[in-house]
């Protein structure tokens, strides 16, 4: 089914702490799989076995220093993204937040899934007392690079030899916002 032809009648983003049921679980890991294929993130530039994945997202919400906010639409988990808190020993850092593997399927894009991600990654910063987000992409994403910059995020440098794709080596971009 391509579900980028159906129009949710809801959309929700919010903060996953445990699987209640193993749907989530499966929900998660086609959407990350998806995702991977089209390009996205993750380090992964072949998705893993189904098992693979799942057994990685069991193992973020054991991270103490690791949030996962998941995005929904009618139930369904179609996108993710990741905050890192940094560890208890950074105090020099202990007020910037790192937003890490934000996806959202291919399938499931253009209904503001992806912005409502990161809009309740935000939100969720600033309830842990964050200043600061920080965040890299690669520039094969275009996407993501112009939902960050349009929702504030500032480029502040940019790495030329940042990342291998295909034998190809890209650049990526590092951005920050100041969270108010």
């Amino acid at each position: 089914m391509n579900h980028a032809l159906l129009r949710p009648t809801s959309l929700v983003a919010e903060r996953l702490e445990r699987f209640e049921d193993e749907a989530d679980l499966h929900a998660l890991s086609e959407a990350a799989t998806a995702a991977i294929l089209d390009g996205g993130g993750f380090g992964w530039l072949k998705p893993p076995k189904a098992g693979v994945v799942e057994q990685y997202y069991r193992g973020v919400l054991l991270v103490p220093e690791r949030e996962l906010i998941v995005g929904r639409m009618d139930g369904t988990i179609y996108g993710a993204a990741q905050l890192q808190k940094p560890s208890r020993n950074n105090e020099a850092q202990a007020f910037a937040v790192q937003l890490m593997h934000q996806f959202v399927a291919p399938y499931a894009r253009g209904h503001g899934l992806a912005r409502l991600i990161l809009r309740k990654a935000e939100e969720r910063a600033r309830a842990l007392g964050f200043s600061v987000l920080n965040l890299d992409v690669r520039d094969t994403q275009k996407g993501a690079i112009s939902l960050y910059e349009s929702e504030g995020f500032i480029r502040w440098g940019t790495h030329p030899a940042y990342a291998r794709i295909k034998g190809a080596i890209v650049p990526g971009h590092f951005y920050y916002k100041l969270l108010k």
